[in-house]
């Protein structure tokens, strides 16, 4: 049995109680960084066998753990914060696991997406998530682009140092539409700023943030729902 297990963005009361039941029961944990698990696991007092799992992971490592399952070993899926497989590398290990057809499982949890979304203040009857757009500039703008005629709320994750520079080419390729960054989401300095993308841009650019990011954009065509200022 695989479980995939969804683990606090940040506050780590937010771990469910199954959750906890699930890393307690399985014989070993798969993560994206043995250090940050390790972390966790202290926290609520488990010890169990961690076996790393990325995007570098050789194709040698997603065999081994086949096996282990094959052999009928419970293992648990966890990524470094919230639900694996969101912009996370744990698809290649369920994409195995379905073709090999063998058993697995996934509980609720823990979104970074989710979270920013009910946040936001933004519309929230449909809604669409892209992940990191391109760190590059002239393939972020083409990114943009494709997404101008989209009318739900758009989603994105970006790092602090780039976050300013992805709000200008929305701006250049979007309009000047309504906009939340939500950063450090469940931590001590969580915040969340809101309002047209010109005036995030030049709130940041004022103002540098740090931490994990989410920005939000309104989708084409929609109503004015924020405040006309910037308010965190």
């Amino acid at each position: 049995m695989l479980s995939i297990v969804p683990t606090p963005i940040g506050n780590l009361a937010d771990i469910t109680l199954r959750a906890l039941e699930v890393l307690k029961k399985a014989e070993m944990i798969l993560c994206e960084d043995t250090r940050r698990t390790q972390t966790l696991l202290r926290h609520f007092e488990i010890q169990k066998p961690l076996l790393s799992c990325h995007e570098h992971s050789s194709p040698h490592r997603l065999e081994e753990i086949l096996i282990l399952l094959r052999e009928g070993k419970h293992l648990a899926l966890v990524s470094d914060g919230g639900m694996p497989l969101v912009s996370d590398p744990g698809f290649q290990v369920v994409h195995a696991v379905l073709q090999e057809k063998l058993l697995w499982e996934v509980l609720p949890g823990p979104s970074a997406v989710i979270t920013a979304l009910v946040l936001s203040g933004l519309p929230t009857d449909s809604f669409c998530f892209f992940g990191f757009l391109s760190n590059k500039g002239q393939r972020r703008r083409h990114e943009l682009e494709s997404l101008v005629d989209r009318e739900e709320t758009l989603i994105f994750f970006e790092s602090p140092f780039r976050v300013v520079k992805m709000l200008q080419d929305m701006l250049d390729v979007l309009g000047d539409r309504e906009a939340a960054v939500a950063r450090e989401l469940t931590k001590k300095f969580e915040e969340v700023l809101r309002g047209n993308l010109s005036e995030l841009i030049k709130e940041l650019t004022q103002k540098p943030r740090k931490g994990e990011i989410v920005v939000l954009v309104s989708g084409k065509g929609r109503k004015q729902v924020l405040p006309r200022e910037v308010v965190s």
